[in-house]
């Protein structure tokens, strides 16, 4: 019996890894935290500690629903290396506001250094590929 609960006990630690290699799902709050607070900040600050893909979407949008297979193919290949966030436009309203979000999808591309990039539209994967490897300078 002692075996097993070691075993579940094992199990639990890996699974906040497991669950990484898809995308996370922020609020207003949690972008804070995790991403840039826009109300402290005037100066672009990430405050991430990996490059990090921003899908901008709502859940009636048929074009942001084409894409999000891609996002968690590509998180799932890039995992470790880069982070994939999902923000829901109607629910995050602030944050959306704060980056003058006014057509979905809208994608931005976050660098360790430097400053991000936005994107709007469906994106193929080879263009979500180039990117990653152009903007936020990681490689496979």
């Amino acid at each position: 019996m002692r075996k097993i609960i070691i075993a579940a006990f094992l199990i639990s630690l890996a699974i906040p890894a497991i669950s990484q290699s898809k995308p996370i799902q922020l609020d207003d709050n949690t972008f804070k935290t995790k991403v840039f607070d826009w109300e402290n900040n005037t100066e672009w600050n990430y405050q991430g500690d990996k490059p990090a893909i921003i899908d901008f979407y709502a859940d009636w949008c048929r074009p942001c629903k084409m894409l999000a297979p891609t996002l968690d193919e590509l998180a799932k290949e890039y995992e470790g290396k880069i982070v994939i966030y999902k923000v829901n436009t109607e629910k995050a309203r602030q944050v959306s506001a704060a980056f003058g979000i006014s057509s979905i999808p809208a994608i931005l591309f976050v660098p360790l250094n430097g400053q991000p990039q936005m994107s709007q539209g469906l994106l193929p994967k080879e263009s979500l590929e180039s990117a990653i490897k152009d903007v936020l300078k990681v490689n496979k």
